[in-house]
């Protein structure tokens, strides 16, 4: 009788997350004493009753690789740890399940279980596994803000798709002596906003962890016109603080803290601030983590989910995958969630940046 793996996605969507899934997939099939299932939107599946579960076969698999999103679906809303509830009033409560959550896959006689996620998702993985669940994590996020791996997946594809779109307004603020604001993904770290304003040449890189000005960023937007003719690109991150404050929202009965809106607001307050030139906004949202993933995330997301089956195949649980040094190793869950991944401003990107001229609005 063969073993049984249950693969869930957490979390937001990825570019990447296909190809882990296939990549466990085929590993178990040519090992040939396992077979692989998935959960239906992370562990709702699970949770659900009856329960959403798909067997995943080399067939159903078969090419997933260069499609975007997950076959199987995923939700920021399914958290086991404070799982919502309505009750008679309509109001949302939450709950913790975790505890039913493990003997329910334990029941259902899985083996393992692989949580391909982000930060939030290995925080739970690490509770589950402290429960006694045979549990691997795989790091995925946009936001690169897994410090445990040098790397993650899905970052490399969206600093590509935020690149051609910043590459698009430089040419339309170039023509029209214009102020482009590209407004970026990232939450609380920069990694998306700096990359992209290197690769794009940006004048001006904002992100969360260097604070900024807004008459530093007059003067310098300034400086780039003469006779009322130049043009400015700006790159500013989601999470970048405006007055020690970061924009965002939330709604009723939601844990995750929407962020977005700091273009506009930077936009008013330049203006209020003096700013003479046409300043103008492009939100690029969700796009970020839509479409088929570059080359390099399909290498890395194949890499990460071999590596998974490996740790299940040796029985090494509560350990997270990561790219270490160039190699593709583990770590625990423990240490996996520790730190936070915020871009150092020692970091050398930050040193190269300042050298070419790209201002942080200091």
């Amino acid at each position: 009788m063969k073993k049984k793996i249950l693969v869930l996605t957490g979390g937001g969507d990825c570019p990447g997350l296909n190809a882990v899934i296939r990549a466990i997939v085929k590993s178990a099939h040519n090992d040939g004493s396992y077979e692989v299932f998935g959960s239906i939107e992370a562990f709702n599946g699970i949770i659900a009753d009856p329960v959403e579960i798909v067997k995943l076969t080399p067939q159903k698999v078969g090419g997933i690789h260069v499609k975007g999103g997950t076959i199987i679906k995923t939700t920021n809303k399914g958290n086991p740890l404070k799982f919502p509830f309505k009750n008679k009033n309509g109001l949302i409560t939450y709950k913790d399940i975790s505890k039913d959550l493990v003997k329910k896959i334990q029941k259902l006689n899985f083996d393992a279980v692989v949580n391909i996620g982000g930060d939030g998702s290995q925080a739970i993985s690490y509770e589950l596994y402290k429960k006694g669940l045979n549990i691997i994590g795989v790091p995925k996020t946009i936001d690169n803000d897994l410090s445990a791996t040098d790397v993650t997946f899905g970052f490399s594809t969206a600093v590509q798709i935020a690149t051609d779109a910043f590459d698009k307004l430089v040419t339309t603020a170039s023509s029209h002596n214009r102020v482009m604001i590209l407004e970026v993904m990232g939450r609380d770290a920069g990694w998306i906003a700096l990359h992209t304003a290197i690769a794009g040449g940006a004048e001006i890189c904002l992100i969360p962890e260097i604070k900024f000005n807004i008459q530093s960023l007059v003067k310098t937007i300034n400086k780039r016109y003469k006779k009322g003719r130049g043009f400015v690109n700006i790159v500013i991150a989601e999470g970048a603080k405006i007055d020690e404050k970061v924009v965002g929202r939330n709604e009723k009965g939601d844990h995750n803290i929407k962020l977005g809106g700091i273009g506009n607001v930077l936009r008013r307050q330049l203006e209020e601030a003096g700013c003479q030139a046409d300043v103008r906004v492009a939100v690029l949202g969700h796009i970020q983590r839509g479409g088929t993933p570059v080359a390099y995330d399909r290498i890395l997301a194949t890499a990460f989910g071999a590596r998974a089956f490996e740790l299940i195949k040796k029985g090494k649980y509560g350990r997270m995958v990561t790219l270490s040094n160039n190699t593709v190793s583990d770590t625990s869950l423990k240490k996996a969630i520790s730190d936070y991944n915020y871009v150092n401003k020692r970091h050398y990107l930050i040193k190269t940046a300042k050298q070419i001229g790209i201002s942080f609005g200091q």
